[in-house]
């Protein structure tokens, strides 16, 4: 290869650039890597065009320079390469390089998308799904995404499991969602892993199992997703699929909560509030109602105004409980009468022993109020 590569053939000298790049058949030298694609490049080669850019984006051989590394995507690009194609495409959505363009970028994804490149179909559904750049078209999503999943892209697979979840450009039926699911859950994706452990929760496209639903929730959890983590936790706190432990419910609900997630951050302040799982605790429990109830959560408002009503884990402070009985009493939905009604019933109950100043100073307080 070397005395191909140093009478000046192109291909040769592209295939010796990747050589040093992956470190097979030649000592791992990016360098190196980077002068052999150089030479490629300069005569026109689209895969060493390509690559030295991808040298340029990351920093590999060559100092950092996403300006000089869109100049040889394009390069391969306007050749025709899908790859160098879908990476414009990449470029000017993150605006790395040059000013973020969804428009220019849904350009290049077409193009590339048209060549039957998976990751370009993918990325032309979403913009479809979402209306980025061009009019919001769930038929047209399910064609692209359809397209990629054919190709065994998970997100394209997951993507178009959601779409017949839904019955978003396409009539809805849960057993093909659950079929797509599966698809990209079988290649670890963990976003599919946690649907399909839902539609086995629930019975939606598959017979109820609660043990297969935990099954599929674990593998989403061990790989960091917060909505698997809480489910999961459910499941535990719940003894369905697996038996009672609060104490692995506790494990899971954390897991999910310090990622921010506010469900479990709900459910993690009820088991300190209840001492389930552990000591009872209502200082913790209201830290982690806080934490909910600051981003809107109406049941954490609740109760946090509870805690402040009855002066546990808080001071004792009317202001604040009834400031949260009235954010929670306003973001109740419809179908949660019952808690609303409790909401205002317990806002009532504090009010009595309220001065004119207080109610007026707690109702200042609660039209203010922002979700963080």
């Amino acid at each position: 290869m070397r005395p191909l590569a140093d009478q000046g053939n192109d291909a040769a000298q592209a295939y010796l650039g990747n050589m040093y790049a992956s470190g097979q058949g030649a000592l791992q030298d990016y360098a190196e890597a980077v002068k052999w694609y150089r030479k490629a490049a300069d005569k026109a080669n689209v895969r060493a065009q390509y690559n030295l850019g991808g040298m340029y984006a990351s920093g590999w051989g060559v100092p950092h320079d996403y300006a000089e590394a869109l100049k040889w995507y394009r390069k391969a690009a306007d050749q025709g390469d899908a790859l160098a194609q879908a990476r414009l495409g990449n470029v000017f959505v993150s605006g790395q390089g040059v000013p973020q363009d969804h428009a220019e970028a849904v350009k290049w994804y077409r193009k590339a998308a048209e060549q039957g490149l998976a990751v370009a179909e993918f990325n032309l559904g979403v913009a479809y799904a979402i209306g980025q750049v061009v009019p919001r078209d769930h038929a047209e999503a399910v064609k692209w995404y359809r397209r990629a999943a054919n190709q065994g892209h998970a997100g394209a697979q997951h993507n178009l499991g959601v779409m017949f979840a839904t019955g978003q450009g396409v009539s809805e039926d849960h057993a093909e969602a659950v079929k797509w699911y599966r698809k990209a859950a079988d290649q670890s994706l963990a976003d599919a892993q946690y649907d399909l452990g839902v539609a086995y929760a629930t019975g939606q496209g598959v017979p109820q199992g609660h043990a297969e639903a935990v099954k599929w929730f674990r593998k989403a959890a061990d790989q960091g997703l917060a909505d698997a983590q809480s489910g999961l936790g459910v499941a535990y706190a719940t003894g369905q699929g697996v038996p009672q432990d609060y104490a692995e419910a506790v494990k899971w609900y954390r897991k999910a909560a310090d990622q921010g997630f506010v469900q479990a951050q709900y459910n993690l302040a009820a088991m300190y509030d209840s001492g389930q799982g552990v000591p009872q605790d209502y200082a913790e429990a209201a830290k982690w109602y806080r934490k909910a109830a600051d981003r809107g959560f109406a049941q954490a408002q609740s109760y946090l105004g509870a805690l402040y009503a009855k002066g546990q884990g808080v001071p004792r402070d009317y202001v604040e409980a009834y400031k949260w009985f009235d954010l929670a009493a306003a973001r109740f939905a419809a179908s949660d009468a019952v808690l609303r009604d409790g909401a205002v019933s317990n806002q009532q109950g504090i009010a009595a022993g309220m001065t004119p100043a207080q109610i007026a100073e707690a109702q200042r307080l609660a039209r203010e109020w922002k979700p963080e």
